[in-house]
């Protein structure tokens, strides 16, 4: 993979992207708070760097741009995809040790299967922001028996946190499972959409997001690898990044 230029400078939020410090989102918020500093004086977000400007976040350094990393990771369940050191069961105890990377998007601790991890805040962004419309597959099993009216239900949407959920694809798989097909990520809407559907899920399990699936007999529970960002680009729907 091709180390990523730094002479002509960009904007701020999106350079601390590129670097590996954060999201865009998360390096305004970053800005906002006077935590980041540039050349020895508070950071605006109108800010244009590169790698001759001396830049701190809070507190810290920052080194300059970094390879861009992205690993697949089998999550099992207990694993909390919050970044929190104090907590045992964060997802922070069980990333690679290279340069820092974040989870794209979540599975919540009661779910498991395929996470990205990622340190380019530019592939986040294109694959979880809704505009996007990135596919992600999931096996559901619920607490009682489903059949075409419930997968009907779900698939046509239902109310979420003041939302009606957008059509998606339902199929039954077993008495008590079904596979869905999301191109839309609220929080924790799988198992609102069942719970407003009288189901209780009792096993979530990410198996795709968008062309790339997770193969548990290659990648077993609990385990990481690297992959190609560059290779992967069009396997995820995306533009060589």
């Amino acid at each position: 993979m091709s180390e990523p230029t730094t002479h002509q400078p960009m904007r701020l939020a999106k350079y601390l992207s590129h670097c590996g410090i954060c999201s865009r989102r998360q390096a305004s918020r970053l800005i906002d708070q006077g935590l980041v500093k540039v050349n020895g004086r508070p950071a605006n977000h109108i800010d244009h760097v590169n790698e001759h400007d001396d830049i701190w976040v809070e507190g810290k350094k920052v080194m300059g741009l970094a390879p861009k990393l992205l690993y697949i990771y089998h999550k099992p369940v207990g694993i909390d995809c919050k970044l929190n050191i104090e907590d045992p069961a964060s997802l922070i105890h069980h990333l690679p040790n290279t340069t820092r990377v974040y989870p794209i998007g979540r599975l919540d601790k009661d779910s498991r299967g395929l996470l990205l991890l990622t340190n380019d805040g530019e592939l986040c962004h294109a694959l979880i922001h809704p505009d996007q419309h990135q596919e992600k597959e999931y096996i559901v099993t619920v607490d009682q028996e489903i059949d075409d009216t419930f997968c009907i239900a779900m698939s046509q949407g239902v109310p979420v946190d003041g939302h009606l959920t957008l059509p998606c694809t339902v199929k039954q798989v077993a008495e008590k499972t079904f596979v869905i097909i999301l191109k839309q990520g609220l929080n924790r809407q799988i198992r609102k959409m069942a719970k407003h559907c009288n189901r209780r899920v009792v096993d979530l399990y990410r198996t795709r997001i968008a062309n790339l699936t997770l193969d548990p007999n290659t990648l077993p529970e609990g385990q990481y690898c690297q992959l190609d960002i560059n290779t992967l680009a069009p396997q995820l729907n995306l533009p060589p990044l």
